[in-house]
C-alpha cells in the first residue's frame, strides 16, 4: 500500500517553526529543543523564545488540533533549559574556547565576543542571567563560561536562576495574553509571527552592534600614527 502523501507531509518537522515543534513532540520537544540551544552549540538556530511563548498560548486554546497542559510546559521547559546550561557549561570546561574557535559560523563567533563581553561588564552572576534573554548568546555563553573558569556553584545558582526567569516568564506571559484576548486562535498564526520578529530582534541589535564596533576599530587603525608608516 502506497504512502499517503498528506500523512508524509503532516509527519515533517520544520525545527525554526514554534508551532510544528510543538505539534509533532508536545511539551516533551520543548524540554528538548531548550536543551540543544541552551546546551549543545549546534543549537543556537533553535526558536527558544517563541516556542515558550506559542506553548504558553497553546495552554489557553488549541491550534491543528494541538492543546497543552500548563504544568507539564513549565516543568519541560525548566528541566530543559538548566540542564542544557549545565551540560553547555561542562563543554566549556572540557574545552568549549578551543572549540568555538574552531567554529566557522560567524553568528556563534559573534556570540561568543559578545558573551565575553557582557562576563566583563556585568560580572559572573548579572550576565548569566541577562544571557538567558539573548538569542545566541544563551547558547555560547554557558560553554563560555566554563572555558573562562567562573566558578561552579556561581554558575549554577545563577544559571538555575536565569532559567527559571526565562522558561517561567516567557511561558506565563504567553499564557496571559491567551486568557486575556477572546477567541485567541483566531489570531494566533499573526500572533506568534510577532514572537518571531519579536525574537529576531536581539539577535538583529548584536549584529549591527558587532559591525559598528568592527567598523570604529578599522577606522581607529587607519587614522592611528603607526598607520602612516
Amino acid at each position: 500500500m502506497a504512502p499517503d502523501p498528506t500523512a508524509l507531509i503532516n509527519l515533517a518537522v520544520n525545527p525554526l517553526d514554534a508551532n510544528s515543534l510543538l505539534a509533532a513532540f508536545g511539551a516533551f520537544g520543548i524540554a528538548a529543543v531548550l536543551f540543544a540551544e541552551t546546551g549543545l552549540l549546534v543549537g543556537f538556530f533553535l526558536p527558544g523564545d517563541s516556542l515558550l511563548f506559542t506553548a504558553g498560548l497553546l495552554c489557553t486554546t488549541s491550534k491543528n488540533g494541538v492543546h497543552l497542559n500548563l504544568a507539564a510546559v513549565l516543568v519541560c521547559a525548566i528541566v530543559g533549559a538548566i540542564a542544557g546550561a549545565q551540560v553547555g557549561y561542562l563543554i566549556g570546561q572540557k574545552g568549549g574556547k578551543s572549540l568555538l574557535a574552531r567554529s566557522s559560523n560567524k553568528h556563534l563567533q559573534q556570540g561568543a565576543v559578545r558573551a565575553e563581553e557582557i562576563l566583563a561588564k556585568y560580572g559572573h552572576a548579572k550576565a548569566i542571567v541577562l544571557a538567558r534573554f539573548i538569542p545566541v548568546v544563551r547558547t555560547v555563553l554557558n560553554p563560555m563560561a566554563g572555558a573562562l573558569g567562573v566558578p561552579v556553584r556561581t554558575f549554577t545558582v545563577w544559571q538555575v536562576l536565569g532559567g527559571l526567569l526565562w522558561t517561567v516568564g516567557v511561558t506565563l506571559a504567553g499564557y496571559g495574553l491567551g486568557n486575556t484576548i477572546p477567541n485567541i486562535d483566531k489570531y494566533l498564526l499573526p500572533i506568534i509571527a510577532v514572537i518571531v520578529v519579536v525574537s529576531v530582534i536581539p539577535i538583529a541589535l548584536e549584529i549591527l552592534r558587532s559591525r559598528k564596533a568592527a567598523t570604529g576599530t578599522s577606522s581607529t587603525d587607519s587614522t592611528s600614527p603607526e598607520s602612516g608608516k
